[in-house]
């Protein structure tokens, strides 16, 4: 099936009468409330982003209000949502939206794509999603439905620089149902065209490739990523040690927090200071980025 036989209407139609009551997918939702959405919901669940997106948009809801904060504040805020980093550049993205832009998010993809920390994905998904535009929004969910609904593959395989055309072109020449439609994409992927589950008999669009293929097999070898024991994981013991100290620590407590393999936790403590996640005094203390005095 081409994208010409891509049923738009039946999807859009599902989206407007299924789709979750997210908080901020709600009217009056700023640009940069989506925005801090966008960044906390990369490869973490709904479920665990929701209680602390609510508690950003009361405490910083503008962005110079997270840039007027210190560093190590907003990690102690981002809690368990995992990746650290991405806190810390929502802040440093928060102070350039203070002084440069007014204390306001860019319409403009090009313009947020100059932003520290917005990628691809995330300024499109704003311009679409605060702003109405019409443009591509592509993450893993909608490159999976596009490969089976369109191309009749199980799996994308790796991203590519079709992936955006590809989804553009299928997207309605109406603006307002174009920003619609890629929220509907995601929203497929993510409930009812999954990775390894997809339940077809709930699948809105009335012609699938995939479907009509046979559904075959992914040629894909997927990896299974573990968190047990992984230096991710020592990482967030030795920052949790920090998150809940009043200021710095000295290194005997981070020892404490990661006992297994001292190694793997000289690993982590390094990684954590090259990354800028955390910062040593003077006197060989450590603290979260910011307060080391």
């Amino acid at each position: 099936m081409d994208g010409t036989a891509f049923d738009k209407d039946a999807l859009i139609d599902w989206y407007r009468e299924t789709a979750r009551d997210l908080p901020w997918r709600r009217p009056g939702v700023t640009a940069w409330q989506i925005l801090m959405s966008e960044i906390m919901l990369q490869q973490t669940p709904v479920v665990r982003v929701e209680p602390i997106w609510r508690e950003w948009v009361a405490r910083w809801p503008v962005p110079s209000a997270m840039a007027a904060e210190a560093q190590g504040e907003v990690l102690r805020a981002w809690g368990k949502l995992g990746y650290p980093r991405r806190a810390l550049r929502l802040h440093e993205c928060a102070r350039v939206l203070a002084e440069q832009h007014g204390d306001e998010v860019p319409t403009d993809v090009e313009v947020l794509l100059s932003l520290p920390g917005i990628g691809a994905y995330t300024a499109r998904a704003v311009a679409c999603f605060a702003y109405g535009q019409r443009v591509p929004v592509v993450d893993t969910n909608v490159r999976r439905v596009v490969a089976r609904a369109v191309h009749g593959r199980a799996d994308a395989g790796s991203p590519a620089a079709r992936d955006l055309a590809e989804t553009e072109a299928l997207l309605p020449a109406n603006v307002e149902r174009a920003a619609v439609m890629s929220a509907a994409l995601m929203e497929l992927g993510a409930l009812i065209c999954t990775a390894r589950t997809p339940d077809c008999e709930r699948c809105p669009l009335p012609r699938c490739a995939w479907i009509s293929a046979g559904r075959p097999a992914s040629d894909v070898v997927r990896r299974v990523q573990k968190y047990e024991g992984t230096d991710r994981q020592a990482r967030g013991r030795l920052l949790d040690v920090l998150r809940g100290a009043s200021g710095p620590v000295e290194r005997v407590r981070l020892d404490l927090a990661w006992t297994r393999d001292p190694g793997q936790r000289d690993r982590a403590l390094d990684s954590l200071l090259v990354d800028g996640l955390i910062e040593q005094t003077s006197d060989g203390l450590f603290a979260l980025a910011g307060e080391a005095g």
